[in-house]
């Protein structure tokens, strides 16, 4: 197993990325509260991994053309076409459908190659809120919401063994495609069958983990977007191809005194003690002046570091994905 491994900070200065709604026992009706997690006395505001899946796949939507597996909506659930041949969205974000013709039981199910965690923020407080009205014409509407100001920090991986490849009996507990159902689509994307394995052709594979991969470069979504424009690219991003399914890289930022800061020593020791299971450099990319000029600490710490036969590659974010992604890309191509 091969995993393009992620972690992320993302700058919200006065933002209010994802809401939780209203709440009933709210003291007016028109009071949205943002998403937020407590521990213990501590709140933390967070983006759902939901949302930011929603952002990355309409990123791949508008930026690279990817056609999106049409959602079928019934009484009380709705599912794609489950078809991955098709819809690359499919294969890379996987899907269920639940499906029975007479006694035969066709449901079938994809866990999601693409895994990543909430978004949540490194700082602890509580959210501002805001007052405002809504007055073009006629009387004045009141209404408050949140926004607060912070880093993000979240952690993603993509499991490029996977991508591409589906199982048409179960596999863990779960089978990906109906043969019977998908024999045209099949035959049309050219995969190959290796005993119950089909295996789309290793350049739609590489396409599909390359453009992945490349959209965090271009990311955008969020909401209250037309009063809080926050812009959702990572101003930093940790990137590498990791043997295994375990994330290396977690909680590599902290609070020091109201302040956001990196965890440089944490990073060092996990690029040591996992060294053997690193299949790549590590790609690291920092806007200039963030976090203090975060970018000159990393130059300064890590100008020549090596760990085993690796290199740690220290660029901006844009930079770093871009030359990440084409790794990735080659990786898959090759196998």
């Amino acid at each position: 197993m091969l995993m393009a491994t992620g972690y992320i900070l993302v700058e919200a200065p006065h933002s209010a990325l994802n809401n939780a709604g209203t709440d009933a026992s709210e003291r007016t009706e028109n009071i949205v509260r943002v998403k937020a997690i407590k521990k213990g006395r501590e709140i933390y505001p967070y983006v759902s991994a939901q949302a930011w899946r929603y952002w990355w796949r309409m990123t791949l939507k508008e930026k690279f053309g990817w056609e999106l597996s049409p959602v079928i909506r019934e009484e009380k659930i709705a599912f794609t076409e489950a078809n991955p041949f098709v819809y690359p969205d499919d294969d890379i974000f996987g899907y269920m459908r639940a499906v029975k013709e007479g006694k035969k039981d066709r449901t079938v199910t994809r866990v999601s190659p693409l895994k990543c965690s909430p978004l949540v923020s490194v700082l602890s407080f509580e959210p501002v809120q805001d007052f405002g009205v809504m007055a073009r014409q006629g009387d004045p509407v009141p209404y408050e919401h949140e926004f607060y100001s912070t880093v993000l920090q979240g952690i993603f991986s993509l499991d490029i063994s996977r991508a591409g490849v589906f199982y048409t009996i179960s596999q863990a507990g779960f089978r990906n495609i109906d043969e019977e159902l998908l024999e045209e689509s099949i035959v049309k994307s050219g995969a190959k069958k290796i005993d119950d394995v089909y295996i789309l052709p290793s350049e739609i594979r590489a396409k599909r983990c390359y453009e992945t991969i490349l959209a965090l470069a271009y990311i955008y979504g969020g909401a209250k977007q037309t009063q809080h424009l926050t812009d959702v690219v990572p101003r930093l991003v940790l990137l590498a191809i990791v043997e295994g399914g375990n994330h290396i890289f977690m909680n590599l930022s902290l609070e020091d005194n109201g302040k956001v800061k990196f965890n440089f020593d944490a990073f060092e020791k996990t690029l040591a003690d996992y060294a053997d299971i690193i299949r790549s450099d590590v790609y690291v990319g920092v806007h200039p002046g963030f976090l203090d000029g975060l970018d000159k600490e990393f130059k300064e710490r890590f100008d020549g570091f090596k760990f085993g036969d690796k290199e740690i590659k220290i660029s901006t974010p844009k930079q770093a994905i871009e030359k990440f992604a084409e790794i990735v890309r080659d990786v898959v191509a090759s196998m």
